[in-house]
């Protein structure tokens, strides 16, 4: 190959990794394992012992080769007159390195390095997509739904622009019941996982997952970001409600205060973004029982009483708080539940005498 064709090359390389920002290093690289196998597929009898040498100014390839008497195996095996032309203090039994003109290649070896350049090339930009989204997993991202898959209600969502973006996955499942979108429509996403599949990085993303709403509020209150106030646990049922156990560093600072905020500006600021979701939030505790009464809130609890398993509470309200802390179609008492990760029976104080 000659010098030209050399510099136009490496020039090609040095705009793709300005443009695309895969390095020149690992582009050679590619190019050079593309040449030698269409030279081993082309040419019978070369193995490894073939090698390429590519530089902006020079490209070589070379086959090591057995210096003997006479030739049996001319793929790997040289004869020592035609030796000592390459190394003249070489004898029987060394090692040279024959360089092979590269003019060898014919019209199919070289379709074939052009086939898997072309290819380390879509290697290369899908594992660097892949590193950067997977750096986003388990946070907030801001997309373009892109489509609607009007049978099955599934959106793919665009992240990103430029080459620096993808096309992820929102199935019907994992979009909150009542919420509608359209193509062209802006949508903030939960990047639940990235994974590595033969057509690039598939980027699955939710707005139902409770870490949507753990997010938010790390958005949202900069306590939570800065580590002051922690996360304990979220319990969700999208679109309609989700409880939050929230916890202090610092016992002289108010958890659930802070995560309400000002004139309740903070928490609102969630509620908007999911569209009126309603949020309750309640002051953790070590002691499971003292949790579990304060998940049960709005409600009122007079006792909490664990059960024979330690995995179970009986618990007694006011008679008029009963209905509150089960909730419509038992959704106070499920979420409670999952929150706490306890199992809770709420029985009405005038049964207090029962089990």
């Amino acid at each position: 190959m000659t010098s030209n064709a050399n510099t136009e090359i490496f020039a090609a390389l040095r705009q793709l990794e300005r443009e695309r920002g895969i390095p020149v290093d690992y582009m050679t690289d590619r190019i050079t394992q593309a040449l030698l196998a269409a030279y081993k597929k082309d040419r019978a009898g070369y193995t490894d012992n073939v090698s390429v040498e590519l530089t902006e100014s020079a490209l070589r390839m070379y086959a090591q080769k057995e210096v003997v008497e006479e030739v049996l195996t001319p793929a790997t095996e040289i004869q020592l007159e035609a030796a000592r032309r390459i190394d003249p203090n070489c004898a029987v039994g060394d090692l040279v390195n024959e360089e092979i003109q590269t003019q060898a290649f014919g019209r199919i070896a070289a379709q074939t390095a052009k086939q898997v350049i072309i290819q380390g090339i879509r290697e290369a930009e899908r594992g660097m997509v892949f590193d950067r989204f997977s750096s986003h997993e388990h946070e907030i991202l801001t997309g373009t739904v892109l489509r609607v898959d009007n049978n099955t209600g599934d959106l793919t969502v665009r992240l990103g622009q430029g080459t620096d973006r993808t096309d992820a996955w929102l199935s019907a499942g994992e979009q909150v019941r009542g919420e509608t979108y359209l193509e062209g429509d802006l949508i903030r996403v939960y990047v639940v996982e990235v994974r590595r599949s033969s057509r690039g990085p598939q980027v699955i993303v939710s707005r139902t997952h409770p870490g949507l709403v753990k997010r938010l509020f790390e958005l949202n209150v900069p306590e939570i970001a800065s580590g002051e106030v922690e996360i304990k646990s979220v319990a969700r049922e999208a679109g309609s409600r989700t409880k939050l156990a929230v916890h202090a560093v610092d016992p002289n600072l108010d958890p659930v205060g802070t995560c309400v905020g000002p004139r309740g500006a903070r928490v609102a600021a969630v509620v908007d973004e999911l569209h009126g979701e309603k949020m309750d939030i309640v002051v953790w505790n070590e002691d499971p029982a003292k949790f579990v009464a304060a998940a049960l809130a709005p409600a009122d609890v007079i006792s909490v009483t664990p059960l024979a398993d330690e995995k179970s509470f009986r618990v007694l309200v006011p008679d008029d708080q009963l209905s509150l802390a089960i909730g419509k179609e038992g959704q106070n008492a499920r979420l409670a539940a999952r929150l706490t990760g306890h199992k809770i029976d709420i029985k009405p104080a005038s049964q207090a005498e029962e089990g």
